[in-house]
Parts: structure tokens; sequence; C-alpha cells
């Protein structure tokens, strides 16, 4: 996946593009954090290459959280359930 794929031995198998102020960002990595898992975040405000790949993913907007899990599809706005079904699958 490249620049924007996660996994392996470099960090987690979970990555949130979020920006700052977006309460459902603030509300999945919350979760995301009381459930123990671990993710990189990657703030679109800050880096325009992380911004255009979420618009590239997201119809062209930026909505967030984005959240890709290696091996699988980017998938915006997921739940938390959503999230750990990807894990699953490995």
């Amino acid at each position: 996946m490249g620049r924007f794929g996660t996994g392996g031995s470099d960090g987690p198998a979970v990555t949130v593009y979020w920006r700052p102020g977006c309460v459902f960002c603030i509300k999945l990595r919350t979760q995301l954090r009381l459930a123990r898992i671990p993710c990189r975040k990657v703030d679109i405000w800050r880096d325009p290459e992380a911004a255009a790949f979420v618009r590239g993913v997201a119809d062209g907007n930026e909505t967030v959280p984005t959240v890709v899990v290696a091996g699988h599809p980017p998938m915006v706005n997921p739940s938390l359930a959503r999230i750990r079904e990807a894990l699953a699958d490995g």
C-alpha cells in the first residue's frame, strides 16, 4: 500500500487519518485506546499527502476519520466493530 499502508514491523496495523476538532475522530480514537488497539495517527491538516489520500478514498472529500487496516481497503468513518472485524480477518 505504499506510504499510506500500515502493518509489518514498522508499527501498528491500524492507521487513523484525522483532523483537529473532529468529534467523530475523538470518539473513534478514544474507543481504540480503551480497546487497547494501537494505531498510527495522521493529522491531515499537517500532512498534505495524507489529505490527498483521504480525498482519493472519500469521493473527493476530506472525510475523517478514515482508517486503514493493513491488508484491507480504506474505511471512511468506520465503527470500532468494523475495525475489529478487519483486524480479525488478518
